[in-house]
């Protein structure tokens, strides 16, 4: 493959978080070219049955989705879809603009194809999110993905996430709260069962109120255990929210191939990638199973090949999403899944 042999060795000699903005450049540029969009959304994303499906009250072209992270501001989501994903999630988005960790805080493993990052909810906050999204199109699902900013106080993070939600109900489809994120100071105690459910209850009150509703997720670590997970069904059950995104990225190193030294060196972040696979299915289908499929999970979390998406697909998970596997396989990541599907539903005819 071309991307493999030849872009991706050129765009790894340099600094991650650099070629990542490069990226952004790049594309925006490429589909500038009048028309090239739609040739390349019809290559890409086929007129498909099997890949249609309509979830939490919104209908997606395709399963395939781009998870939080990489359209931080909401810059590339249009472009996103020509490539043939059926939706894109934006953010983290924070209700203040904020600049994040210190740099470097992205690092490439190759061997072991994964990324470490540390970035810390940098974003240029809200405002800028609401101002892009109003050029969306409505038939192309977008979610955002909601933080609280890095200096606000855990015992008033709640008022960031209602902040957010308030701020972009009319821009976004879905909304996903992140507490997962191990990259945020102090984050991963509002996973605590009594925190988290007041975060939720208060916009699931917010939402209630709306003439119409908007669904509601939670984005889940899988450095959870299974006693936690548990917890995690009660949570939906209690706070009625419409679904799970599991998993967030971990803090764990097992079983990687690169020096321990470079591993050390890099030191804190999340881990995310090919590592991260066994984990993330781990994780799916044990809430598929133990909740008896009681609300929608979107998977994310190693998924590089179409096996990989079917194998999450098949663990219980109703939507999928990629990012790490994106950077590794090239802008055609969605097609060949949605290929995949296709060919997999027909042989089951």
């Amino acid at each position: 493959m071309f991307y493999k042999s030849v872009i991706r060795p050129l765009l790894f000699r340099f600094a991650p978080e650099f070629i990542h903005h490069f990226v952004f450049v790049s594309l925006k540029i490429f589909f500038s070219i009048p028309g090239l969009s739609g040739l390349l959304r019809s290559y890409c994303l086929p007129d498909h049955k099997s890949l249609k499906k309509e979830l939490l009250g919104i209908k997606f072209d395709s399963p395939v989705g781009i998870a939080a992270g990489f359209d931080k501001n909401a810059q590339l989501y249009k472009q996103m879809f020509s490539l043939g994903f059926g939706f894109i999630e934006v953010g983290t988005v924070t209700p203040e603009g904020q600049i994040g960790n210190p740099k470097p805080r992205l690092f490439r493993l190759p061997s072991d194809k994964a990324l470490i990052n540390r970035m810390g909810f940098n974003n240029a906050g809200y405002k800028a999110a609401v101002q892009r999204l109003s050029h969306r199109n409505p038939k192309e699902p977008v979610g955002g993905n909601l933080g609280k900013n890095t200096c606000t106080l855990n015992n008033v993070a709640v008022e960031d996430y209602a902040l957010l939600f308030e701020e972009l109900f009319n821009s976004v489809d879905y909304f996903v709260v992140n507490v997962s994120c191990p990259n945020i100071s102090d984050l991963k105690e509002l996973q605590d069962q009594k925190a988290l459910v007041e975060i939720l209850e208060s916009l699931q009150s917010i939402n209630n109120n709306k003439p119409k509703r908007k669904p509601v997720l939670l984005k889940i670590s899988p450095d959870l255990n299974n006693k936690q997970l548990d917890e995690v069904i009660q949570i939906v059950d209690q706070t009625k929210i419409d679904g799970v995104v599991a998993v967030n990225t971990t803090i764990t190193r097992n079983n990687l191939k690169a020096a321990s030294s470079k591993i050390k060196l890099i030191g804190n972040g999340g881990l995310s990638g090919k590592p991260l696979q066994k984990r993330a299915l781990e994780v799916v289908r044990y809430l598929s199973e133990k909740s008896n499929k009681s609300f929608p999970i979107i998977g994310v979390g190693g998924i590089f090949t179409p096996d990989d998406a079917l194998a999450m697909l098949e663990a219980g998970a109703d939507l999928i999403q990629v990012y790490t596997g994106f950077i590794y396989e090239g802008p055609f990541i969605a097609r060949r899944i949605n290929k995949a599907i296709i060919k997999n539903s027909l042989s089951k005819l």
